[in-house]
């Protein structure tokens, strides 16, 4: 496994900014790690629903998962408000960093991923195959 550092700052897309990331490197077959920071808008898609909520206010990003390549990426990802109370889903462009957004991100080494649409859900779905490139890694 290869791991990624960056820091993210104000006004910073948090999904946007990740897909780049994934585009540039090129991330065969990323994933995140770790990420805290803060948001002063979020545009989160709940489940079963067919469009995103703009959330604004200031949050807390409390919890982020997902997978990364040149592709795509599909993340999910809950805030907290200044209450306490969370909420969360798909994350989509229009998370607007406040102060700082701080990631770790991994490589899964002997991997590939990518996305195609899948006519059964109507949505990029991930293509996960071992890599030609690394045929130690690869499934038997």
């Amino acid at each position: 496994m290869k791991t990624f550092a960056l820091r993210l700052k104000p006004e910073a897309d948090l999904r946007q900014a990740l897909l780049q990331f994934a585009q540039m490197r090129p991330l065969r077959a990323g994933f995140v790690l770790s990420a805290v920071g803060s948001l002063h808008q979020a545009c989160l898609r709940f489940a079963g629903a067919a469009t995103g909520t703009i959330l604004t206010g200031k949050f807390e990003l409390i919890a982020l998962t997902g997978t990364l390549c040149p592709t795509g990426v599909h993340l999910h990802g809950a805030i907290a408000d200044a209450t306490g109370q969370t909420r969360g889903g798909h994350l989509l462009t229009g998370c607007l960093v406040y102060t700082t957004c701080e990631l770790v991100l991994g490589e899964a080494m002997g991997w590939e991923f990518r996305r195609e649409l899948d006519p059964e859900t109507g949505f990029h779905e991930l293509i996960p195959q071992p890599s030609a490139t690394e045929s130690s890694s690869k499934l038997p």
